[in-house]
């Protein structure tokens, strides 16, 4: 019974500490997601972008890939929301902000934007969310990097994004089912993304797709120079100009073959 009343005692001390000091409490929530390692690379991250004209940065990323294979992934449901190709950046309706000239460099790269709209929005030409796929690899929006995949059977996804007050529902899900459909058509087997370290929703959603790591890299901006630290090759690489871009290989070809998919919208909700 002693030892009882001493474990519990500073437990009890904890939550008393955690409530008058919501920082320490958010802390360890953070600890807990994010582990000790990335919450430093973080940390780092909020110290640089103080810099006066954002003339410095830090980004750490996870490179993973999501098995494409014939099936639905909804089973029928989720018929209000639908999912188009949009063909142009002016066909685009209003969405997320990002950086100046990201989209249009996305479509001078090949892009294929896929648009998700919902029946129970207000507005008729408003956006539930999107995804872009890119069959041969991509030129990155953040920081000088080219991605390149070494099989034919491979094709990159980025930018998965659904509007605040659709995340929950079925949104996320139908644009992967779209997207999954789309690709498997054009005998694409894997797609790859890269994910921020630091978003810890976007790496729990892709973590139920059951996705495979490919690897991960840490680029930090101060100016024109641009440092890299990758688990792939070139490993490091130190960049002066815009010109000077690393490329980063992917190789799905080894990876397990998925004959069909089993996932259900229940573990693809957000």
């Amino acid at each position: 019974m002693d030892s009882v009343g001493c474990i519990a005692a500073p437990s009890v001390t904890a939550m008393a500490l955690s409530s008058q000091f919501p920082l320490l409490q958010r802390l360890a929530a953070s600890l807990h997601q994010l582990g000790w390692r990335d919450n430093a690379w973080l940390a780092v991250a909020r110290l640089l972008a103080m810099v006066p004209g954002g003339r410095c940065a830090l980004y750490r990323y996870q490179f993973v890939a999501q098995a494409v294979a014939p099936g639905s992934l909804c089973r029928g449901r989720g018929q209000s929301v639908s999912v188009t190709p949009c063909l142009a950046e002016a066909d685009l309706p209003p969405g997320p902000e990002r950086r100046p000239g990201a989209l249009r460099e996305r479509y001078r790269q090949g892009a294929q934007c896929l648009v998700a709209r919902s029946s129970q929005e207000a507005g008729k030409d408003s956006m539930a969310g999107w995804i872009w796929l890119l069959r041969h690899g991509c030129q990155e929006d953040e920081v000088r990097a080219r991605y390149a995949l070494a099989s034919h059977q491979s094709s990159w996804d980025l930018d998965v994004w659904v509007h605040p007050e659709q995340r929950g529902g079925l949104v996320f899900a139908r644009l992967w089912e779209e997207a999954n459909a789309v690709l498997y058509a054009q005998g694409v087997r894997w797609s790859c993304s890269r994910i921020s370290r630091f978003n810890r929703a976007s790496l729990g959603a892709h973590a139920r797709l059951g996705t495979h790591a490919l690897g991960t890299a840490t680029f930090m901006r101060c100016g024109r120079w641009q440092w890299m630290a990758a688990s792939l090759p070139p490993y490091l690489h130190l960049s002066r100009s815009p010109d000077d871009i690393p490329c980063l290989a992917f190789d799905t070809s080894s990876l397990p073959h998925y004959p069909s998919l089993e996932l259900t919208c229940r573990i693809l909700k957000q």
